[in-house]
């Protein structure tokens, strides 16, 4: 390549990826989005309820406006029903990223599918139950894909196979 087309190229990356240095760090910076709390969406009874799902895993989520029980699934502590740190994660990242970590009281129950299963049924819950609380939420939300519920199932075993599709062993003899 000649000089001239190596120089062109890199003015033109340059014109493309150059941005202020204030404008990079305001974009890069995480700010408080926790906003305003919308009070009239709570019932009388001061909780709002929302379902999240995974496979067959399925998770009733309780948000309380009352502190005080702190976040409890299947009537336990969250860290002894999920006792891995990765699950603890799991279930709690919609509460870490919009930064509404100890304002609420959350019940939770959970039935089907297996533990992982049932941590990411729980961040959907969460998820939705932190949009219905401030609307602002749901473009952060939306772009981690936390409010996306999974679809994906199990297929099942056809006769004839020994699983979905596996096929039994062939023998020549």
């Amino acid at each position: 390549m000649t000089e001239i087309k190596k120089k062109i190229i890199k003015k033109s990356l340059v014109k493309k990826i150059s941005l202020p240095k204030k404008e990079l760090v305001a974009k890069t910076k995480d700010e408080d989005i926790s906003g305003e709390i919308n009070l009239d969406k709570f019932g009388k009874d001061k909780y709002l309820e929302t379902v999240g799902r995974r496979k067959t895993a399925i998770a009733r989520v309780r948000f309380h406006l009352k502190k005080g029980q702190g976040f409890i699934i299947n009537e336990k502590p969250y860290n002894q029903y999920f006792t891995t740190s990765h699950l603890q994660e799991i279930s709690l990242a919609p509460l870490k990223k919009m930064k509404y970590e100890d304002r609420f009281s959350i019940t939770v129950k959970v039935t089907g599918g297996g533990i992982n299963s049932q941590a990411e049924a729980v961040r959907h819950g969460l998820s939705r139950a932190l949009v219905l609380v401030n609307p602002e939420n749901k473009k952060r939300l939306r772009k981690i894909g936390y409010l996306t519920r999974d679809p994906r199932q199990r297929e099942r075993k056809k006769f004839g196979l020994k699983r979905a599709r596996r096929a039994p062993q062939w023998g020549k003899r």
